[in-house]
Parts: structure tokens; C-alpha cells; sequence
């Protein structure tokens, strides 16, 4: 039979449990950022971390199992961890990001401003389904996309936007404020 101790100690235990739960998701978001970088010794040390944290919650879960509010705020630190692990992950923005813009009329002019604000980017011409389009290649750090998607929207509202990860940059001009 399961129970719903509610004790000061109970409590105590819940939290901690809650705690560890939410920081060991959260840790796991480096340990994912660190591996798609290939930084093999952060993601080692971030995994023998996390397996260790892990190892001791589910320990100290399962050695009362018929309380039902530590598997409740195990299930719910995870859970929060995973929303954190996503504000986490929007906050350092690691690494670079390839910014491609479609505009159908407006690609001189998102090239001028684009420039104008120190990016490099490329102009390639192509043809949409309505006709003749540019395509507008950015590689940038991840921090600067918004920037970009801003300075794009100041002149072409309708431009096409997408963003792809990039994981290495190597040559070429890399420029941005």
C-alpha cells in the first residue's frame, strides 16, 4: 500500500530528491551540448556526474517505494529539470548556427543591413515558385541569431527564415557584433 508521508523529514527528503532531479537533467544539457561540440573530456566528466547523481536518487527513491511522494517529486524534478534544461540551453547558446534568409525582393537590401552591422554573409540566387528569390547564407555564433532575425524583419517582414546548427567553422569570415 502506498502512503503519503508528510513529515519534516519526509519533506527534507522530497526536496532533496526534487533538487538533485532538476540539476542532474539540467547537467545532462551540457553533457549534450559538449557532445554534439565533440568535447569528449567535458561530456566523460558530465556523464560520470550525472550517472552518479542519478544512481544516488533512485537509490534513496527506491529505499522507501511505498512513499509515494518521493516518486512524485522524482517524476516532477525531472520534469522541471527538463524546462530548465531548455531555458539553460537558450541562455549560453554554445556554438554556431547557419542563418539562411529567402526573400523574394528584398535581398539587396537585407544584404546592405546585414552588412552594415558587421556579418559576413552570402548571396545566392535562386529560383522560388513564384520566380527569381535570393537566398542569404549567415554563419554566426547561436547568440547573435535573433539579432539577425531582427535586422532581417526591419526590412522584409515576409522574408523566409530558418536556422540549422553548425558544428565546426573553419575558414572564412566569421564577423558579427
Amino acid at each position: 500500500m502506498y502512503t503519503f508521508q508528510l513529515t519534516q523529514e519526509s519533506l527534507l527528503i522530497a526536496l532533496f530528491i526534487f533538487l538533485i532531479r532538476l540539476i542532474s537533467t539540467s547537467l545532462d544539457t551540457l553533457r549534450l551540448i559538449f557532445t554534439l561540440r565533440s568535447n569528449k573530456i567535458w561530456v566523460w566528466l558530465l556523464g560520470f556526474i550525472n550517472s552518479l547523481i542519478w544512481l544516488l536518487t533512485i537509490a534513496i527513491v527506491l529505499s522507501d517505494t511505498k512513499n509515494l511522494l518521493n516518486v512524485v517529486v522524482y517524476a516532477a524534478g525531472f520534469a522541471t529539470g527538463n524546462v530548465t534544461r531548455m531555458w539553460l540551453e537558450s541562455k549560453l547558446a554554445i556554438g554556431f548556427a547557419e542563418v539562411r534568409v529567402i526573400s523574394s525582393q528584398w535581398g539587396a537590401a537585407i544584404l546592405d543591413v546585414l552588412r552594415e552591422n558587421d556579418y559576413a554573409v552570402t548571396e545566392i540566387p535562386a529560383r522560388g515558385k513564384d520566380g527569381m528569390v535570393s537566398v542569404i547564407t549567415c554563419s554566426v555564433k547561436r547568440k547573435q541569431i535573433q539579432q539577425i532575425e531582427e535586422l532581417v524583419r526591419e526590412v522584409d517582414e515576409k522574408a523566409f527564415i530558418t536556422t540549422e546548427d553548425v558544428v565546426a567553422v573553419r575558414r572564412g569570415i566569421l564577423r558579427g557584433k
